[in-house]
């Protein structure tokens, strides 16, 4: 439980208006969180610690993994994968890094975005105790302004 409260406060408290936001996939043993923004929504300090640049034209994407049942979630450490498709069918590969911080594993990447830019994300997650990765896609329109 003591790691979901870590993930739940860096999502929630540093990400104002992250509450509605975040989005969960179940496969298996596993439930994936994941949610995208613009970067200007980053408080200044935490920004800063994770080497993103605060700014209305990036995105950010956080990813994390646990294992369930609910009473026993445990933050999983993986492979993660992610990449951006625009409605244009252009490519962005993410790159996508590991943050670990106490007993939290979670993963992010940032990206340049444009106002009213709509993405379609897919992600690969592979927890080291899985041989084949699970894969998920989600869309997500930005505004910048």
């Amino acid at each position: 439980m003591r790691r979901f409260a870590l993930l739940a406060v860096w999502l929630f408290a540093f990400v104002p208006g992250a509450a509605q936001a975040v989005q969960s996939v179940e496969f298996d043993d596993y439930v994936v969180h994941y949610n995208a923004f613009t970067a200007d929504m980053l408080h200044p300090p935490i920004a800063k610690s994770h080497g993103i640049q605060r700014s209305h034209n990036r995105g950010v994407l956080t990813i994390a993994i646990q294992r369930k049942p609910a009473t026993a979630i445990a933050d999983v450490a993986a492979k993660v994968n992610a990449r951006a498709l625009t409605l244009n069918q252009q490519t962005r590969a993410l790159e996508v890094r590991e943050v670990r911080e106490g007993g939290a594993i979670y993963y992010l990447a940032d990206f340049p975005v444009t106002d009213e830019e709509v993405l379609d994300f897919e992600v690969r997650v592979r927890p080291t105790e899985v041989k084949q990765p699970y894969t998920f896609n989600f869309r997500k329109q930005f505004f910048t302004r």
